[in-house]
């Protein structure tokens, strides 16, 4: 029998919170049980397996993400729109970096489909029409901006920046500068 006041949707948002403190990586079930005050086993009730509570947290970020880049896109185009995505992303990452890690997450192709993944895509696809690319260079184009943000928020966020004197921010800002050159200068096949 579940535990009064225990819900998956309670247990995926405590996972979420956890995984932000000790990363992805280190989330377990007994981890879970113990912010819930009860015993590991009586999580089974609401769950599978480790693997099922961390793909339930990856379905979480995906929804979240997806809901915050929405929100800063929406009524924006061109390079307006770029930054705010872009920005949405990464401040994502660095509020929630153990559900950033999360939404990385491999999932099997039936899970993937019905996720919020394909929104992600979308969303990219909504602001590069702006640019009016045709297929396949929008699809290119959605793989290196992915790219992109994916790779300098894994960097800063690791601390790869501290190094140099460089504002981060004002590298940011050059980065997404870049990216929209490129996109309004994209290379003919």
């Amino acid at each position: 029998m579940a535990r009064a006041g225990v819900t998956v949707d309670r247990l995926t948002r405590a996972a979420a919170e956890l995984a932000d403190e000790v990363g992805f990586d280190n989330l377990t079930v007994a981890a879970v049980a113990r912010r819930f005050g009860v015993k590991e086993a009586s999580l089974y009730s609401h769950i599978k397996n480790v693997h099922d509570l961390k793909t339930r947290v990856a379905l979480l970020a995906l929804v979240e993400l997806a809901d915050e880049v929405a929100a800063a896109v929406a009524g924006r185009a061109g390079k307006d729109a770029l930054v705010a995505f872009a920005s949405a992303y990464r401040d994502y990452a660095k509020r929630h970096p153990g559900r950033y890690t999360a939404a990385r997450m491999k999932l099997d192709l039936e899970t993937a489909l019905t996720s919020a993944a394909g929104r992600h895509a979308e969303l990219t696809r909504a602001i590069l029409r702006g640019y009016e690319l045709p297929e396949p260079d929008q699809t290119d184009a959605v793989r290196m901006l992915g790219s992109v943000f994916h790779g300098y928020v894994s960097l800063e966020t690791a601390g790869a920046f501290q190094h140099s004197p460089r504002d981060v921010e004002a590298s940011w800002e050059r980065t997404l500068d870049a990216l929209d050159a490129a996109l309004r200068n994209w290379p003919q096949a």
